[in-house]
């Protein structure tokens, strides 16, 4: 039977490897040593836990699912409109970030001046998450 460590555990399930390994210590999936005194779960038990959690319709972190990890929470400081594209900057910290995407996502994402809101950065682009 495949066994999973918590780091391959953690990617599977779209959470981080330390939300998994709390879930591990808090006996919500068993695990395993191996002959290196790594951690491991079962793969029957992985994917039973994996359908109980996608039941339960959230995750303890309520982070989005995504593959980009260097985020900007910040606020959204102005938003331009054109037909069909639209700009939108967001200060966190000290950083002024731009995002250049389709006025149908800031209108879906109900994206307004003076909101909370995360930028995502992966390589060249630039992804709006709504706080």
């Amino acid at each position: 039977m495949q066994s999973y460590t918590i780091g391959q555990a953690a990617r599977l399930l779209g959470v981080s490897p330390d939300t998994a390994r709390r879930w591990a210590d808090a006996g919500r999936v068993a695990t395993h040593r191996d002959e290196g005194g790594r951690r491991l779960i079962d793969g029957r038990a992985l994917a039973a836990f994996s359908v109980e959690l996608a039941k339960t319709g959230s995750t303890e972190d309520e982070a989005p699912y995504t593959s980009v990890r260097n985020a900007f929470p910040g606020i959204v400081t102005a938003i331009k409109l054109g037909d069909v594209a639209a700009q939108v900057e967001i200060q966190a910290g000290p950083h002024r970030l731009v995002s250049l995407l389709t006025r149908e996502a800031v209108e879906e994402l109900g994206l307004e001046v003076g909101m909370e809101a995360t930028a995502r950065v992966k390589s060249t682009n630039v992804h709006i998450d709504r706080a």
